[in-house]
């Protein structure tokens, strides 16, 4: 899997190497890995438990599954330093839908980083060949994540209830070659 690029951002391929350093909470080691100055709050391991929903033992088994399309945000611009990150959680399933998720830590909020990487990220999932649809879902409350999905190009399809409290669901849909035809 290769980078992404946005104006401001590199978006770094996600490895097992920097998934062990971030469980084993060896900043040094996440930091030479992704060349890049990570945030005080970031690496953790609840950070890790929450974006991939495996163990340790399901990703080194199936990286190219657990980890799919997941990746680091770095600033581009001065130092390298990671402001966040962009994962879906697993590999397409039978109907070609993935889900996505991001984080920006706190001190790089509310500066479009979620929105920039975000939008590349989904672009870069709807060019796979065995993706149909991007989904997401959000907090009702979290209007900053409505947003970030909507200039995403997600539109709301639901609401559903989890353990977090009642969520809106969002989905892009591939859009057929032929419509660009037009």
């Amino acid at each position: 899997m290769s980078e992404l690029l946005t104006e401001r951002l590199r978006l770094v391929p996600i490895t097992v190497p920097l998934v062990e350093a971030v469980l084993e909470a060896n900043r040094h080691k996440a930091e030479a890995i992704l060349e890049a100055e990570c945030p005080v709050a970031w690496p953790n391991r609840g950070l890790v438990e929450r974006a991939f929903y495996a163990s340790l033992d399901a990703i080194r088994s199936a990286p190219h599954v657990r980890l799919w399309g997941d990746r680091v945000m770095i600033t581009r611009h001065g130092a390298p330093r990671v402001v966040g990150s962009v994962v879906f959680h697993g590999a397409p399933d039978e109907g070609g839908s993935v889900e996505v998720a991001y984080g920006v830590e706190e001190d790089s909020q509310r500066k479009g980083f979620a929105t920039e990487a975000t939008r590349i990220s989904v672009e870069w999932a709807l060019a796979q060949p065995d993706v149909q649809v991007v989904r997401a879902a959000t907090p009702v409350w979290h209007v900053a994540s409505q947003k970030v999905l909507m200039a995403c190009g997600l539109v709301r399809t639901g609401e559903r209830d989890s353990p977090l409290g009642d969520l809106w669901e969002f989905e892009r849909l591939r859009v057929p070659p032929h419509i660009h035809d037009r």
